[in-house]
């Protein structure tokens, strides 16, 4: 009995893993191969499904959205999340207050802020607009320009979100040793220096992380551009995810809803591989 408590131990996780990882993993692999709307049985089709993505134009530039999303909201996020955390590890009054203030947005539902700043930028009747009128400013097209609306909803993902990165910087921020700046002090350095030379070297592991789970959210955009725009205007704010779930739940393309699904998920190792590789080199 003795030699089978290790597996009892384990089996909880092991069914777990087997039944919500291994097989969909396995069964989504599978997939690939055929045509699949869920009613009819599945026929196999080979590498057609492979043939018909590298031939579809559509789920390359919903892939391209999501990238120029992530050129704005990566390197803004990061910033703004630093520049908090810098801010919020002094000795200010009503420190606590603000530290919940700037996390609260990160725990209200998705669905619920993307509503709130869908009403906020709203062309017609829009507090931004509104108060672009009131300074006799023309108003701005902010979720109906092709040019535009992405980078409205990368702003918007990034007031969501970065409350979650000011909270990581800030363990960072505090784990630095104090004897550093002031012995900075005594050489009479400046303040970008101090961060730049001490800073950002010692915080390095946690500005990584930050890139890799900015990075990986950002690849999962779907909640703000299917509120807010549906993807539009000319499909300038469909995002991979969005194509991949029109595909599968709209037009029940299975198949070739997992073979995007794959495609994608190979993408974004791709890109976490060469962050890995380049990004945190660069940091240091």
């Amino acid at each position: 009995m003795k030699k089978w408590t290790p597996y009892l131990l384990v089996s909880p996780y092991i069914l777990h893993f087997s039944v919500f990882v291994a097989f969909p993993v396995v069964f989504s692999i599978v997939l690939t191969f055929h045509n699949w709307n869920i009613i009819a049985p599945m026929k196999y089709v080979g590498l057609a499904n492979y043939e018909h993505l590298f031939k579809d134009r559509l789920f390359w530039q919903a892939v391209w959205n999501t990238v120029r999303f992530l050129i704005v909201h990566i390197p803004l996020q990061i910033g703004v999340a630093i520049l908090l955390a810098e801010l919020l590890n002094r000795t200010i009054r009503g420190l606590s207050f603000f530290r919940a203030a700037f996390f609260l947005p990160v725990i209200v539902s998705g669905v619920v802020v993307t509503i709130l700043w869908q009403q906020l930028l709203s062309f017609n009747s829009g507090i931004l607009n509104r108060m672009l009128i009131a300074l006799s400013l023309p108003r701005i097209p902010w979720l109906i320009d092709p040019d535009v609306a992405m980078y409205s909803i990368a702003v918007m993902a990034t007031w969501k979100n970065v409350g979650l990165y000011v909270i990581l910087f800030l363990v960072g921020l505090q784990s630095v040793p104090t004897q550093y700046y002031e012995a900075a002090d005594l050489e009479g350095a400046t303040d970008w220096q101090k961060f730049r030379y001490i800073t950002l070297p010692i915080i390095n592991p946690t500005i990584f992380t930050v890139v890799v789970l900015s990075t990986i959210g950002g690849f999962s955009l779907f909640v703000e551009p299917y509120i807010m725009t549906e993807g539009g205007p000319m499909n300038k704010t469909l995002s991979a995810v969005m194509y991949i779930y029109r595909q599968a739940f709209q037009y029940y393309h299975m198949g070739y809803s997992a073979t995007l699904g794959f495609c994608f998920a190979l993408i974004i190792l791709f890109v976490v591989v060469i962050q890995r590789r380049y990004v945190e080199q660069e940091i240091e």
